[in-house]
């Protein structure tokens, strides 16, 4: 390593050498290190250690745009060739940040182009992407492979037809749950007609016909395309053609999964499944009808996930089809599978390790089918490694989730959503601080937590006495005064973010974090009871962290509306809209 590069580390004493190994052999010792949790430990042994990551790495993964600058990114780590960046809170999936809030990439990308030349990959959280950035970004890195957007917004299909104009080795572009401006797509037409190397493709959430033509002429070419996932444009007959091109294949999206095909259609469509030795994963089947079910049936027994979460399927059809799965881990579903479709889900999946069931409709009130607590334990007891749960209900017990929890002591996320606010146990009328109690007591590995239903402090008492590897707490409509989230404050000490929601949480809950915040990714509190004066008292004791007001127009001037609290080493940033108050 040249002196250069020593001159750059953090100053130390030297008095403790933790290795004599040679600087060259040192990063080569650490360049298989992937993870950035052991990178940052890593780097803090010291001098040496700290340079031979610095020089070695090749990835950073930034949780918080606003945490850090992309000239201290650019600084640290000169060799970066993967970048994977998240803007807003997570709550904006749930419309509570409002548009125009930040987390722009164009910044970003621009001293990428001057310090990072080579960079290879770009996988985006919640950022804000104009057409613009995505067409500087196709131009200025010639060795660009992999583009990911999930949940980003400010895009169209214009800079989608950049990217695949002029990314000529472009392996990957996965587009999810985007808001984008789909004007046509025209841009698959965009790809050269020498390009080969795409070996991932998802455009599921698009909505506008493709050309076919252009799509199966590129499926075709591209031999190591190892997953595809289509739109709901694409037909049954259009899908067994680009099977037969692509029968190597790993994760399939498929179209809609639902039109009238003749009796050699549905043969030939079966034989195409038939023949994907190699699927894994299994998603789209909108509008999935069990008249074409069985079509799916010879790829069935190799499947490891299988989301079901836009094909509405009845209990029934779901145990046919799962029959045919022995070997999933992960399942998502939406609850019109209903409690019997649950049953059929522990029967015959004993390997389950992820499961999810989101509601049809969550905002019909008066809807009649749906899961309950009866089909949650009926999971449990047939599916004992389940350690991820997101489950969408109208009622629950503790009683029932005692039980989940006892035949399921691994849970690393559990994630129970009870729809309606505020709702009891349906059975006793009593809240469910012991069933969220049950969790933390039991499922000591716990790392992310999401409540609901009437919630008093007690359930917050249990959280901070037990969960002691908790990293994220949901929290919506519950707790019955400061004191709970003191609690959690108080009691968990690898807490890295809180997310909070419509809860008489105020002014006390908000200061008794000032020794944990820091500590923390992030802090949002929103429709509770903080003031301004408490923001401001927070942000003049603790300058290292930014405090953030959203206010509402009809709001009272006093109250602080929605509150982001966030460490940052670069200090406030420079490009907060006029409704955001930095204090």
């Amino acid at each position: 390593m040249s002196s250069k590069r020593k001159k750059e580390s953090p100053e130390s004493d030297g008095s403790t050498r933790a290795s004599n190994f040679p600087d060259e052999v040192l990063e080569r010792v650490l360049g298989p290190v992937k993870s950035h949790k052991d990178r940052s430990s890593v780097s803090l042994v010291c001098k040496d250690w700290y340079n031979a990551e610095r020089w070695s790495r090749t990835h950073v993964f930034i949780g918080n745009c606003y945490s850090v600058s992309p000239e201290i990114v650019t600084r640290r780590f000169p060799n970066i060739r993967s970048v994977t960046l998240k803007g807003k809170p997570r709550f904006s999936d749930f419309n509570l940040v409002p548009p125009n809030w930040g987390a722009d990439i164009q910044n970003w990308l621009v001293l990428f182009a001057t310090k990072y030349p080579c960079l290879e990959e770009l996988r985006l959280k919640r950022m804000t992407v104009t057409d613009e950035s995505l067409e500087f970004l196709a131009l200025s890195f010639p060795n660009f492979k992999a583009l990911s957007l999930l949940s980003c917004d400010g895009f169209s299909t214009d800079g989608l037809a950049a990217i695949a104009t002029h990314c000529k080795n472009l392996v990957e572009l996965d587009i999810q749950e985007n808001d984008i401006d789909d004007k046509s797509g025209g841009w698959l037409s965009c790809f050269p007609e020498t390009f080969t190397s795409l070996e991932i493709l998802n455009f599921a959430n698009l909505n506008s016909d493709v050309n076919f033509d252009f799509l199966e002429r590129l499926i075709s070419r591209c031999k190591f395309l190892k997953v595809l996932k289509v739109n709901k444009n694409i037909t049954l007959d259009q899908l067994q053609r680009l099977l037969s091109r692509a029968p190597q294949l790993m994760e399939l999206g498929t179209g809609t999964f639902s039109q009238d095909l003749t009796a050699n259609q549905c043969s030939e469509l079966e034989s195409a499944f038939n023949n994907c030795k190699n699927l894994r994963t299994l998603s789209g089947l909108w509008e999935a009808t069990a008249l074409f079910l069985p079509v799916l049936y010879p790829a069935c027994s190799n499947l490891t996930f299988l989301n079901l979460s836009y094909a509405a399927l009845q209990s029934s059809e779901l145990a046919k089809l799962l029959a045919h799965c022995p070997n999933l881990r992960r399942l998502w579903v939406l609850d019109t599978v209903e409690d019997k479709g649950l049953e059929a889900v522990g029967l015959n999946c004993p390997l389950l390790e992820e499961l999810r069931v989101f509601p049809a409709d969550p905002f019909d009130n008066e809807i009649i089918h749906g899961v309950t607590e009866s089909g949650f334990v009926a999971v449990s007891y047939g599916c004992r490694r389940l350690h991820y749960v997101l489950y969408f209900c109208r009622q629950m017990t503790n009683a029932a989730v005692a039980t989940v929890v006892q035949n399921c002591p691994d849970f690393t996320h559990f994630r129970l959503c009870i729809m309606t606010p505020h709702q009891p146990d349906y059975l006793t009328d009593e809240p469910m601080d012991e069933a969220f109690g049950a969790v933390v007591k039991t499922c000591t590995k716990l790392q992310r937590l999401a409540v609901s239903g009437l919630l008093t402090d007690l359930t917050f008492e249990y959280i901070g006495k037990y969960a002691k590897n908790l990293e994220t707490l949901s929290v919506a409509f519950a707790g019955s005064s400061d004191w709970g989230m003191r609690c959690v404050l108080d009691g968990c000490p690898k807490l890295r973010k809180l997310e909070i929601r419509d809860c008489p949480f105020g002014n006390a809950a908000l200061l008794s974090g000032l020794g944990k915040y820091e500590s923390m990714r992030s802090l949002w509190m929103s429709a509770c009871k903080v003031t301004m004066n408490a923001c401001r008292l927070l942000a003049r004791q603790m300058p290292r962290l930014n405090v953030e007001v959203m206010k509402d127009e009809e709001s009272d001037d006093s109250q602080a509306d929605k509150v982001y609290v966030y460490r940052s080493v670069s200090g406030p940033r420079r490009d907060a809209p006029p409704f955001v108050l930095t204090l």
